[in-house]
């Protein structure tokens, strides 16, 4: 009999990894609920960019000198490292962004452009983040064609019976919806969605950035066109991204951004594209922040996708619970097996921002805004939430630190 060792995580001991933690804020230690917006860094991604900036710094795919060369292995390197994260089939499907906010613009724009007009239907979520929805209204109204909405139901989980619907009185062309919801944890059946979009000769596109830090992410089992994924959120640097994208459609695209590095001969007359990943990479890359992107994909791989994704059900399903205790408070999303670890709540009679202010001053960092889904805050009937969301460095205790401030904010002010 064969039995398979179940990965576990020891968050307390992780914890140990992040320089963040050792610094003490009004006086106390550092609960950071706040990893949905970006996550912590571990030494091991800090380490990783002093050392290419001190050893391996140069331009790439330009010089001949040996320096030069070692910087475009260090980011070659990275685009096959995320490749393997993402079980893409090639790297040269994997485009370096900023973040995955450029590489969706940069879908809508290259791919929408051309091929979006009046007649067609682009069908967007009421969960998605502004990233994956406000690129595909403003391409949709540039071209004239159709912007809909799948809904959601009251446990913020979509309606897919609704989709036929939606779809009528036009043809779809393009289908946009996140892996997990960045405001309610909600975990999207994406790969339903792409087969439907699939069906009707549409492209889906998947908003992975909040997926792509928690679970595994393979373009390949998800069965979409285009993911893209922020390194910030997964432990990594801000200002790069990737976006993954199907090379038959990639390389019939027209390019985003234009300039140095992305041709392949420049004349008086015309210009003509450079081979992928590159015709996408105009300019300068981000290599220091390719590296760390890199190193943290290591860093999480060896701490375990599967292992994270369970220690997040875990704190999800306990934080519920603790925020269940309190009448006054009414969370929303769906039940614990259902979502990521995100937890979307308010307070009665108590503003979320103030209910955040309350909580920093006891050194408990949480989110209150509408999360960049001012859409789904109209469904809910809201106009802002507060959100802790949780990652691999998050311990129980900081829940409970929560739930603690949260009595205080209502005694202070409600």
């Amino acid at each position: 009999m064969t039995t398979t060792a179940v990965q576990t995580l020891d968050a307390p001991r992780l914890r140990a990894d992040f320089p963040i933690f050792e610094q003490r804020f009004h006086g106390k230690p550092l609960a950071f609920l706040d990893s949905a917006a970006s996550a912590q860094k571990p030494r091991a991604v800090i380490d990783a960019m002093s050392t290419f900036y001190e050893t391996s710094y140069a331009n790439v795919h330009r010089g001949v000198y040996q320096l030069a060369e070692m910087a475009t292995e260090a980011l070659e390197g990275s685009r096959e490292t995320v490749r393997g994260l993402l079980n893409a089939p090639s790297a040269r499907e994997v485009i370096f962004v900023r973040n995955a906010t450029e590489g969706i613009n940069l879908v809508a724009y290259a791919w929408g452009l051309s091929n979006l007009g009046p007649g067609d239907l682009v069908v967007a979520t009421e969960l998605e983040h502004h990233s994956n929805f406000v690129p595909w209204q403003y391409i949709a109204g540039r071209t004239g064609a159709g912007f809909r909405l799948l809904p959601v139901d009251d446990e913020g989980e979509l309606q897919l019976n609704a989709l036929d619907a939606v779809a009528a009185g036009g043809t779809v062309k393009v289908v946009a919806a996140g892996v997990v919801s960045n405001s309610l944890g909600t975990i999207n059946p994406v790969e339903r969605l792409a087969a439907w979009a699939h069906e009707r000769g549409a492209i889906m596109v998947a908003d992975a950035a909040q997926a792509a830090p928690h679970r595994r992410v393979d373009v390949q089992a998800l069965g979409a066109d285009f993911v893209a994924i922020s390194a910030h959120k997964m432990c990594g640097p801000s200002g790069v991204g990737a976006l993954w994208g199907r090379a038959e459609l990639l390389e019939r695209m027209e390019p985003f951004l234009l300039g140095g590095h992305m041709i392949r001969a420049v004349g008086d007359e015309r210009t003509t594209w450079g081979e992928l990943p590159h015709k996408f990479e105009a300019g300068t890359a981000p290599m220091a922040e390719a590296v760390g992107f890199a190193a943290a994909v290591d860093y999480l791989h060896g701490v375990g996708f599967d292992a994270i994704e369970r220690h997040e059900h875990e704190l999800t399903a306990y934080a519920l619970g603790r925020l269940a205790e309190l009448p006054w408070v009414t969370a929303y999303g769906p039940p614990a097996d259902r979502r990521a670890g995100i937890v979307s709540f308010n307070v009665d009679g108590v503003h979320p921002h103030d209910v955040a202010q309350i909580l920093d001053f006891d050194g408990v960092a949480i989110r209150a805004g509408h999360h960049c889904c001012q859409p789904l805050m109209r469904r809910l009937g809201v106009t802002a939430t507060n959100r802790a969301s949780f990652y691999l460095y998050t311990v129980r205790e900081e829940i409970d630190r929560l739930v603690e401030g949260l009595h205080k904010a209502r005694k202070v002010l409600a």
